[in-house]
């Protein structure tokens, strides 16, 4: 098993690496003083244990954010987070939620054509060649097990065909583009949500909680791509996201780059799991993961491309 180190970010905030320039910067974290006293003491740990993680409190939350009474949080968050709004539909906005959803406007992320797979959010990326069932994240003990993120009542040939294959995981802050997106054109072969807990996705709280991807609420689809084999699709909620919502529920076949769904208020994370051979990550994703580093990258990039015979 490799597990790497991510930095600790009690310290040096988040590092994060922008694909587009190659430069790292530091993540501004929404809510950061609430995030370490939850996560670095006794009490908020007990308190988010016991209480926070509990997806009534994030139903809640999402029902003022779906107020007209939250529409006062926006221009102060779109100052705050530098939000480039010149790249979005324009509101108004009748709630903070309908902003937080905000489109992106035609033509303003266009999607890597086949061989590529594109990537599916606006996110923070991490990424493996292969994974076992020891697989984890740079964070302490924060396993990503194939069989357990994906839950029961799976076909038992798509488990197999899914067994030893490379995975994307992409994190979404709250000041990111919360829609998400196919990779590639195919047909849906199942879907089906998890129910669980909703712990916070940040790395802050991955290194107290490294067991949230296996917890947290998700919703699985196994994808049957055109270009890429078999995708199980993973989108995982987190402290704050009450709800996560299906715009093509019940389609069968999509195309690239079409909208597959969204979430509505907080950081959540989308979990890309593919058949061994059919596809590998691109090598600096690779390298930035082996040293603990996120990768920023824009909707629609080339993360990953159809695998050559000689890397079969």
């Amino acid at each position: 098993m490799w597990c790497g180190r991510m930095k600790d970010h009690s310290t040096t905030g988040i590092l994060v690496r922008d694909r587009r320039t190659g430069a790292a910067f530091q993540e501004r974290v929404y809510g950061e003083k609430a995030i370490q006293w939850l996560y670095r003491s006794k009490a908020g740990l007990c308190l988010e244990g016991v209480l926070l993680s509990k997806r009534r409190i994030s139903q809640l939350m999402g029902a003022y954010h779906d107020s007209r009474m939250s529409v006062k949080k926006i221009a102060s968050f779109i100052r705050n987070y530098e939000i480039q709004m010149e790249e979005f539909e324009s509101g108004p906005f009748s709630s903070f939620n309908q902003f937080f959803v905000r489109r992106f406007k035609k033509g303003a992320r266009p999607f890597a054509t086949p061989p590529q797979l594109a990537a599916f959010a606006e996110a923070r990326y991490f990424a493996w060649a292969k994974t076992t069932e020891e697989t984890c994240l740079p964070v302490k003990k924060a396993l990503l097990s194939p069989g357990s993120l994906l839950g029961g009542e799976l076909p038992a040939d798509a488990r197999k065909r899914l067994e030893g294959g490379p995975l994307l995981l992409a994190r979404l802050c709250p000041t990111d583009y919360h829609r998400f997106h196919y990779p590639d054109s195919g047909t849906t072969r199942f879907s089906k949500r998890v129910t669980g807990r909703l712990h916070s996705v940040n790395p802050v709280a991955l290194q107290a909680r490294p067991k949230a991807f296996l917890e947290n609420e998700r919703h699985v689809s196994l994808l049957e791509c055109d270009h890429l084999g078999l995708l199980a699709f993973i989108e995982v909620g987190a402290l704050g996201v009450g709800k996560i919502l299906q715009t093509t529920e019940g389609a069968a076949r999509f195309e690239r780059g079409q909208e597959k769904g969204l979430f509505l208020f907080g950081g959540s994370t989308v979990i890309v799991l593919g058949e061994p051979g059919k596809w590998v990550p691109d090598a600096d994703l690779l390298e930035s993961t082996a040293q603990g580093l996120e990768t920023f990258i824009r909707l629609g990039e080339g993360i990953a491309s159809a695998a050559t015979s000689t890397q079969r």
